[in-house]
């Protein structure tokens, strides 16, 4: 045993039920005041905390029931652009087709200010919306080329 510093000198050894040397007397953990007859507890007047054990119940106050954050809350498909695909893909007589255009247009803007879902389904309105107005000018210019070559004129 050394003189000075640590380990201090006023017999606590013998108290804790330490012993000089290695592989002898009690290791951590072990409640030396059974072994020692005594009811102390540790060494410097702390008690061992007790071993790994089930979690106290109801965790700790503030918390949400299962922890975290929970589902994200769904969010909504914008009814313009499920009108938009919708007269896209009728075109009714092509008037369909310039509302579906109308329509695209108007929730694509509502869908970025609002954080709406339905993006693609705009998107494909106004695709359809082109296409069926592209389909409407190619069927007038063959109306009028046909009415213009005919030599009775209707």
């Amino acid at each position: 045993m050394s003189t000075a510093g640590w380990p201090p000198q006023d017999g606590g050894e013998q108290e804790r039920g330490e012993s000089s040397g290695y592989g002898q007397g009690q290791g951590y953990g072990q409640d030396q005041s059974q072994s020692q007859g005594q009811g102390q507890g540790q060494g410097y007047g702390q008690s061992q905390p007790a071993p790994y054990g089930p979690p106290p119940q109801g965790g700790y106050p503030g918390q949400y029931p299962y922890g975290g954050y929970g589902p994200p809350a769904p969010t909504r498909t914008n009814g313009m652009a499920i009108a938009s695909m919708v007269l896209g893909i009728l075109w009714i007589y092509w008037v369909g087709s310039i509302l579906a255009l109308i329509f695209g247009y108007i929730a694509r803007r509502q869908i970025r200010e609002r954080s709406d879902s339905g993006d693609g389904m705009a998107v494909a309105g106004i695709v359809l919306g082109w296409i069926g107005i592209g389909i409407l000018a190619l069927v007038a210019l063959l109306a009028v080329g046909v009415l213009s070559a005919s030599p009775s004129g209707l």
